[in-house]
């Protein structure tokens, strides 16, 4: 059982979360460019942003409750480089004080609360961020690089290295990670996969198969059936 809400406290979280697992059977997160705070049993663990899907495994009535941070902001918010969290689950105790971890532990399901301070800090510190706000709106529009890098006034290995810092990964990198979260919407309101890679802007359906495959690790049919 999965539920979510609009975040509402904290500029640039996206959403507030809740699953609890019905089986024990594997959850498949995809690449989505965003980076979770999340409460388990306890314990506050951060993911960070993937490059490619991960299969989290799970027992009956194991519950979740998470804290989803945009593209670009989780950084910011959690006082660590996008990149050193890539592909990675670290205990927030390993990145924050822990006395204000174990407060925030302990009370879990006023996470967006508690954590509205420091979000508040930092986005006085500086977000929203002007580098983040060009490459997501570049990218949307199907912008390269160079174009990227001119708008944002840096050369294109410093705008990759704003990148790393923001996101995770680099503008290529993000641009295929949020092109698959464009496919996937239509995709699953029964859109035909041919117009599906238009929309999202893949060359051609075969190119949609091959990203999709790659970043999600099964094929889209498979992948839209619950796979």
């Amino acid at each position: 059982m999965y539920r979510e809400r609009a975040a509402s406290l904290i500029p640039g979280a996206t959403a507030v979360w809740a699953r609890q697992a019905e089986s024990g059977a594997a959850v498949r997160v995809l690449p989505d460019g965003c980076m979770d705070l999340i409460w388990h049993d306890g314990d506050l663990l951060v993911a960070g942003p993937d490059t490619t899907a991960l299969l989290v495994p799970g027992r009956p009535g194991d519950r979740y409750e998470g804290l989803r941070f945009a593209p670009g902001v989780g950084a910011a918010v959690l006082g660590v480089p996008a990149y050193e969290l890539r592909d990675r689950r670290v205990p927030l105790a390993a990145l924050w004080p822990q006395r204000e971890v174990r407060v925030l532990a302990d009370r879990g399901a006023a996470l967006e609360r508690l954590i509205a301070d420091r979000a508040d800090r930092a986005d006085r510190a500086g977000l929203p961020d002007p580098v983040r706000e060009v490459v997501l709106s570049g990218l949307r529009r199907g912008q390269r690089v160079p174009e990227l890098a001119r708008r944002t006034y840096l050369s294109e290995r410093q705008l990759r290295r704003r990148c790393l810092e923001l996101f995770g990964y680099g503008p290529k990198t993000l641009e295929r990670v949020l092109r698959l979260q464009r496919a996937l919407t239509p995709a699953r309101r029964g859109t035909p996969f041919a117009q599906v890679a238009v929309v999202a802007g893949y060359a051609d359906q075969a190119h949609l198969a091959r990203e999709v495959r790659a970043l999600a690790g099964l094929p889209l049919t498979e992948l839209l059936a619950g796979g």
